[in-house]
């Protein structure tokens, strides 16, 4: 068979999924009606026909101009193209600045180089790349690191043996790993604190503490905590302690902890400011030169450092980042409405919707925008979410976020395994929690999609059990 008879085969087939998941849907809302004009006609009034989200709207365009107000930073998508990747300075005059992929650069003479002399301690592509995300976060100084984790760590070097960290208690599996298993055997002693309580983490300060931690919106369970409020109660307890966000889900578009306070802006780039799920990268912005310099002799020194390809990859993906945003936001609300009145589902955890406990405290934070990714609770135990995950289509059952493809996890087992199972029931990650990353396909298939999964998985359980009941009757 040749290639292109596969390759159109290929897309016959999702052309053919497509189509019956569409006809799936239509079927089903055709049921809905249906009963529900039979019950309206005997009750004492009426019941509205089901909203299907975004289905009225003739664009996606359309649909977030009127679900959203949210204000973009100023001149943010010019700065993301133009920052950082100016036109090659060597003569060429070539648009995009060449990739340098040499590790190591010729000396004038013994000490003389020019600017570079070897490629951990810098790289052009690399230093490009930062200066980019310097000016995405409003900051001064921005450092790449390897991974997210390996940003983390690095940061995490700046303390010695004995000093004190707060941080979130809910928080990315990876990031609680690190803290509970590798820096408490460092001689550090860690606190996790839920930090959506400002009264909380005052308390928590001491003469010790040197570094408190915070994740906004929270990984997997999207609680949101006030940055302003925390950095500022922090400072004036003592001045010197430093105040790290990690602002991966919702990405320099959205949110800029810089602006509100924090003293270290951390992202792991593989997720939404790369965006195309092919790079693990981690960075952290800062103001503060001293603080800089510190940081810039460990990223040397510990060498946990990416690549000048993967540097330029994602310099690549934050020129499109503001478009990609509004679609992940747009999308991911329609989705997570979507769900809030499907009758398979529990509960939404999605910031954007009013009935999040602190809706009010995220718009004012995140300028009225959210990305694609939060959580939710399907109706039932174990078995329905492992049926639901099993039985999608579109999503794809996977690890991380923000890419333009849509994914789906089950945090208990999957990201936040490693978290002692008393505290994933304490933190609400329980075995019916299931995490979503909207990505960028048309948003009616995907609702589609997820709306046969839970049928398949809570409707079929019923009959099931109804039929295996029956049977046992007899």
């Amino acid at each position: 068979m040749s290639c292109s008879s596969s390759a159109s085969q290929r897309l016959i087939s999702v052309s053919e999924r497509l189509a019956g998941l569409r006809a799936a849907r239509r079927l089903s809302t055709e049921k809905i009606i249906t009963k529900q004009k039979n019950l309206s006609a005997t009750a004492s009034s009426p019941i509205k026909s089901p909203h299907i989200p975004r289905h009225s709207f003739s664009s996606p365009v359309a649909f977030y101009i009127a679900a959203m107000d949210y204000q973009p930073f100023p001149n943010f998508a010019t700065t993301a193209i133009h920052v950082g990747s100016e036109p090659d300075p060597n003569g060429s005059g070539a648009v995009v600045p060449p990739i340098s992929l040499s590790t190591t650069f010729k000396q004038a003479a013994p000490g003389q180089f020019n600017g570079f002399d070897y490629s951990r301690s810098g790289n052009p592509t690399r230093n490009g790349l930062e200066e980019t995300l310097a000016a995405l976060e409003n900051g001064k100084y921005g450092l790449c690191f390897s991974s997210g984790l390996g940003a983390m760590t690095t940061i995490i070097h700046l303390l010695t043996a004995g000093d004190e960290i707060i941080s979130m208690n809910d928080m990315y599996g990876g990031s609680n790993r690190y803290f509970r298993h590798v820096a408490s055997k460092d001689g550090l002693k860690v606190k996790l604190v839920d930090c959506t309580d400002p009264v909380k983490v005052k308390a928590a300060l001491t003469e010790r503490t040197r570094l408190v931690w915070l994740e906004t919106p929270t990984n997997p369970t999207m609680r949101v905590v006030d940055i302003q409020t925390v950095s500022d109660l922090v400072h004036a307890y003592n001045k010197d302690i430093i105040v790290v966000v990690d602002n991966t889900f919702m990405s320099s578009y959205f949110q800029r902890p810089l602006d509100l306070g924090a003293d270290i802006t951390h992202h792991s780039l593989t997720k939404y400011m790369n965006g195309h799920s092919d790079v693990v990268m981690g960075c952290a912005v800062l103001h503060d030169e001293a603080l800089y310099k510190r940081l810039k002799f460990l990223q040397n020194s510990i060498g946990a450092v990416p690549s000048a390809f993967d540097c330029f990859l994602v310099s690549r993906g934050l020129k499109t980042l503001h478009i990609r945003m509004r679609e992940h936001m747009s999308s991911g609300l329609a989705v997570a409405r979507f769900l809030e009145q499907h009758p398979c589902v529990e509960k939404v955890l999605h910031p954007g919707l009013k009935s999040h406990p602190q809706y009010e405290l995220m718009k004012k934070q995140c300028r009225g925008g959210y990305s694609g990714v939060f959580s939710f609770y399907i109706k039932g135990e174990l078995q329905e979410a492992r049926e639901f995950l099993k039985n999608l289509k579109i999503f794809t059952l996977a690890e991380s976020l923000g890419g333009y493809e849509s994914l789906a996890e089950h945090p208990g087992i999957m990201t936040h395994a490693s978290v002692p199972e008393n505290e994933r029931a304490t933190l609400g990650i329980s075995d019916t929690l299931i995490r979503l990353s909207v990505g960028l396909e048309t948003v009616e298939d995907l609702i589609a999609d997820i709306d046969q999964a839970l049928r398949t998985a809570v409707f079929q359980k019923s009959d099931d059990d109804h039929h295996g009941s029956a049977k046992a009757a007899l």
